[in-house]
């Protein structure tokens, strides 16, 4: 049986929006909406959160047993670690064929997403070695020396008939420990991507992010 762990590293400070991670969203706290959506994902062997969050630790004890909270070490706690230090650090406490890494901060993203793109990684490994999501942009862009990127300015086309390019927008990753203590990074040489709806996408890292996301999970709810 093919083992995957989810990884969710929470810290409980956050520098732009103060407390995300167990802030209020809709009448419960962030962090709830993304351990849901992993724990109806059936591909997900075990959920890991790694957190220095008094709050979360409770809350995952109280609500979610299932979910292993680990304490995150004081040495991986400032901003300035990189997440793939944090990352080999979560990966060494279980044994796993796979692992799946998110964010707390991306709660419209579905356990069907992650299910599909799940099912994509392991029917193309191991042509691919790991995986990512990103967003499709079919939009003007332009580098911070006015250069077209994607685009000739003397040949207007209609926006969607220009040729895609794809933001890494942070929702999930798959990896091997091996390629991460290899590569010292969670992409390895081959990644696939995997292109989810935009919605989805959203990440609160600033403050209207968050006002954004409660008003969306508003109107989910509203519609169930």
């Amino acid at each position: 049986m093919t083992t995957i762990t989810a990884l969710v590293p929470m810290r409980h400070h956050s520098q732009r929006v103060p407390g995300k991670n167990y802030r209020d969203l809709d009448g419960k706290p962030l962090y709830q909406y993304i351990i849901e959506t992993l724990l109806a994902v059936p591909e997900i062997t075990q959920v890991l959160v790694d957190t220095d969050s008094t709050p979360i630790i409770d809350g995952l004890a109280k609500n979610f047993p299932q979910v292993k909270a680990v304490i995150r070490p004081e040495h991986l706690r400032a901003d300035t670690i990189p997440m793939n230090e944090i990352l080999t650090y979560d990966t060494s406490l279980v044994e796993s064929d796979y692992f799946l890494q998110t964010h707390s901060t991306n709660p419209m993203l579905t356990a069907k997403t992650l299910s599909d793109g799940i099912k994509q990684f392991l029917n193309s490994y191991p042509a691919y070695d790991s995986m990512f999501s990103v967003t499709r942009l079919q939009t003007r862009l332009w580098d911070s020396l006015t250069r077209a990127i994607n685009h000739n300015p003397a040949i207007l086309l209609q926006t969607q008939d220009l040729p895609p390019v794809y933001e890494e927008n942070s929702c999930f990753y798959m990896f091997t420990r091996a390629k991460l203590i290899e590569r010292r990074n969670r992409l390895g040489d081959r990644p696939l991507m995997i292109e989810i709806p935009r919605l989805e996408a959203i990440d609160i890292d600033e403050e209207t992010d968050f006002e954004i996301a409660d008003i969306m999970m508003r109107s989910k709810n509203k519609a169930k």
